[in-house]
């Protein structure tokens, strides 16, 4: 008989989908649904992402971890999976658009956060089904004494993720089962086998999202547009982060702030070289400088440093001004 395997969040734990799957036995004729959450905080994305994709037979509903990357709502989590995925993020990004916010069959609902009685799925909130941040709020005004399923009274039983339940999954009445039971945070992953409703767990490796968190600070600091940040806002940034305990991000992070440092220094240097290029540069040479705009009010006396910083609030600007007044910014960390 073909069955129908649900799995809970997976969060890039790949290894333990593996597992899990060869001890639910999946046959290829199964098919394999996922209550969604399949990136963000475990080792493995891509790997798991491809496994659904490349599987026939597989459906994946839209979790609130995809939908922020399809909505570029960039928290550390996605920072972290879009350096994972690489130059394969934009068209994971592509594929995770097309994905479904509910499934239903003769047997089953499998939504990934949570849904409401009496109302076919079709007509459902996107926010509600996916567990976005509105969609949380709303539930939380509806049922502000308890959770949507204590509400549940439909007669199709209902698989979700999205709440981590602990490390066995939340069963009730035979209607009721929620499946996140934290994988990514060292607990277990979890399946349900449909017609026979059997639950199958398998435990966590490691956990990988406390392990991930640190793996990836140094690469996702250093992904981030410093200099497109205005000065202030890079300071505050700097000092920040700079509470963390990983050396290597503290010392990448003092040296991010030297160089900004170093580039404000410059201010003096840019406004008298401004003033010595426009002595020496004739009005028709100077309409035709990259600094052009600059060099005109040094000309009639009219730049100062003030000036100069209204011109350069960032670091790219700064950057782009010195070398087009023939000087050699410093280099940022690397």
């Amino acid at each position: 008989m073909r069955r129908t395997v649900i799995v809970g969040d997976i969060h890039g734990c790949f290894e333990e989908l593996c597992e899990l799957l060869d001890r639910v036995e999946l046959r290829p004729d199964d098919l394999l649904v996922s209550v969604g959450d399949l990136v963000d905080r475990g080792p493995a994305p891509g790997a798991v992402v491809d496994l659904f994709r490349q599987r026939p037979n597989s459906v994946v509903v839209m979790g609130n971890h995809e939908r922020k990357h399809v909505r570029g709502i960039f928290s550390y989590a996605q920072e972290i999976t879009r350096l994972q995925l690489g130059d394969r993020y934009a068209e994971t990004v592509d594929w995770m658009r097309t994905l479904p916010y509910h499934f239903e069959n003769e047997s089953v609902r499998v939504v990934h956060a949570a849904m409401l009685s009496g109302i076919p799925l079709a007509e459902q909130k996107e926010e509600i089904l996916c567990g976005s941040t509105s969609g949380e709020r709303e539930l939380a005004g509806l049922f502000p004494d308890g959770h949507w399923h204590d509400h549940y009274t439909d007669a199709t039983p209902v698989v979700f993720g999205h709440h981590v339940t602990g490390p066995e999954p939340l069963v009730r009445d035979g209607r009721i089962f929620g499946l996140d039971t934290g994988a990514c945070h060292g607990w277990n992953l979890t399946a349900l086998c449909v017609p026979g409703f059997t639950i199958h767990s398998v435990g966590a490796r490691a956990d990988h999202w406390s392990t991930v968190r640190r793996q990836w600070q140094l690469p996702v600091l250093r992904s981030r547009p410093w200099s497109d940040l205005a000065w202030s806002d890079l300071a505050r940034s700097v000092a920040k982060h700079s509470s963390t305990s990983d050396p290597a991000s503290r010392k990448w992070l003092e040296a991010l702030g030297g160089w900004a440092a170093d580039l404000r220094s410059l201010f003096p240097v840019l406004v008298a070289t401004a003033r010595a290029v426009a002595d020496e540069l004739d009005p028709q040479e100077m309409r035709g400088h990259p600094a052009a705009g600059l060099l005109f009010q040094a000309r009639h006396g009219r730049l100062d440093e003030n000036g100069l910083a209204r011109r350069c609030p960032t670091p790219r600007k700064t950057v782009d001004l010195a070398r087009a007044l023939g000087l050699r910014p410093p280099e940022p960390p690397g």
